[in-house]
């Protein structure tokens, strides 16, 4: 009797935590996911990513420092082209259009633990992106992320999709600065995530591009519907060829 009442309690003990785990990837993929909406995205797509699409991207050949203002205080960032070119050249090509100026930050994620504020979406509800004024077309980036000891990133793929078990060189640790995108890896456009903590789930998933260098007390403080006052590029702007 006493073995089988040891049984039961290891039973109950294994089927509470199976529930318990499946709660908590059901909350992450609902909360706990940088990311905005589109009508298509219904399942996980890997989309090859052309040579001609990421030669007409622009490209940071470098690192550059961008500085939002935020609450009226500065939040300064680095912004890392060496590692991911097109995913920062995208991102100081809109601060240099002022782009980001006014725009708020729609999503703020601290419980049950600190996780993202994310922002940059210019209808302000997780679906918006940039709209190319030549060609009146949203302009999507493909997912950019470097293996760490690797000589250039991966494109359009993540780690798990890749095969690739090695680390990545930019990391989400507190104050890393990523795009957030949609299940489609090639669909990040203008939205953008500070992490608020270190998040190692998300490496190889989404791409790190810079990290919060001042000004982070800022970004702990940040509410629902604060506004990007202005975003500039204060360095290395004559490192972004369009």
């Amino acid at each position: 009797m006493r073995y089988e009442g040891l049984m039961v309690r290891r039973w109950l003990t294994l089927l509470f935590s199976a529930i318990v785990v499946s709660t908590l990837a059901l909350g992450g993929c609902q909360t706990q996911q940088p990311s905005f909406s589109t009508p298509e995205d219904s399942e996980a797509i890997t989309t090859p990513v052309s040579t001609k699409i990421i030669k007409d991207l622009p490209k940071l050949e470098g690192k550059a420092t961008v500085v939002l203002t935020i609450n009226d205080s500065p939040v300064a960032m680095e912004v890392n082209g060496d590692r991911a070119p097109i995913t920062a050249g995208n991102f100081v090509g809109l601060v240099e259009r002022g782009f980001y100026d006014g725009l708020t930050f729609h999503r703020v994620a601290r419980e049950p633990q600190p996780f993202v504020v994310q922002g940059g979406d210019p209808k302000g509800n997780g679906t918006g992106g940039f709209i190319n004024p030549q060609t009146n077309q949203r302009r999507s980036i493909p997912l950019e992320i470097e293996p760490e000891g690797a000589e250039k990133p991966i494109y359009g793929q993540t780690f798990k999709q890749a095969g690739i078990s090695a680390e990545p060189a930019l990391k989400h640790t507190r104050g890393s600065v990523s795009m957030a995108r949609s299940q489609m890896p090639n669909s990040a456009s203008s939205q953008f995530f500070i992490a608020l903590a270190d998040l190692p789930f998300l490496d190889g998933n989404y791409a790190v591009f810079g990290n919060v260098t001042e000004g982070m007390e800022v970004v702990e403080e940040i509410q629902k519907g604060d506004r990007i006052q202005s975003a500039k590029v204060i360095e290395g702007l004559e490192k972004l060829k369009k």
